[in-house]
């Protein structure tokens, strides 16, 4: 795998679109579309609070940093941790001004439940790549929190995961280079979706094929 420019970094949360939905995160990325509804506002929320680049905190033997920017030349991408908690442990990472070693834990702050398929796990995995790439260390696992439950929980970077998160990137890059939005590819997951009016709005609502033609005509004549 290559290792990517500065300028050819995408977001590390677009990880989570382009699972979910390939055209969703052309749209977004790529076209720059968005549209806003309540789960986004919601997760925006959230998010802001994790996202408190100032605060770092030391309980005992863990110290909590939120809002830590992150990025992987390997990967091309660049993005945000919400949370990456650092235990003290003797087979952990010496920190920049402190003489104990730490090992690392990302988290990740979700609103709703926990899903059924995997994209969170890809972002969380990739936020992982990322500090192990920058700190030079190993980190085994990560949890992810949903607001819904308040409950963590616990994913294991398995290897599995790891390569799907490099061919998801890979992909997304060659897309990227391209320009390319796939076309519709209707699916249930469509209803869920964020951008479902602009990705598939609605023309001829009520309307027969006949009586929309009709229509375009009489706007013609």
């Amino acid at each position: 795998m290559k290792d990517y420019k500065e300028e050819e970094f995408l977001s590390l949360s677009g990880i989570q679109h382009f699972a979910f939905c390939r055209r969703q995160w052309a749209l977004i990325h790529i076209e720059q579309q968005w549209n806003e509804n309540l789960r986004t506002v919601e997760g925006n929320l959230i998010h802001e609070n994790a996202h408190d680049k100032f605060f770092s905190q030391k309980r005992g033997d863990l110290i909590v940093s939120r809002g830590v920017s992150i990025h992987s030349r390997e990967l091309g991408t660049t993005g945000e941790c919400d949370v990456v908690e650092f235990y003290k442990s003797e087979e952990g990472i010496q920190l920049q001004g402190r003489e104990e070693t730490y090992r690392v834990v990302p988290v990740e702050y979700k609103r709703g439940q926990p899903k059924t398929n995997d994209i969170d796990i890809m972002q969380l995995t990739a936020q992982a790549m990322c500090l192990e790439e920058m700190l030079c260390c190993h980190i085994d696992k990560g949890y992810l929190f949903y607001w819904d439950i308040r409950h963590r929980i616990e994913v294991n970077f398995e290897d599995d995961y790891r390569e799907k998160v490099k061919q998801l990137f890979e992909e997304m890059h060659q897309m990227y280079d391209r320009r390319y939005t796939p076309k519709v590819k209707r699916t249930k997951s469509c209803n869920a979706c964020s951008l479902k009016d602009l990705c598939l709005p609605v023309l001829c609502k009520n309307k027969s094929a006949k009586d929309y033609i009709e229509g375009l005509i009489g706007e013609e004549s």
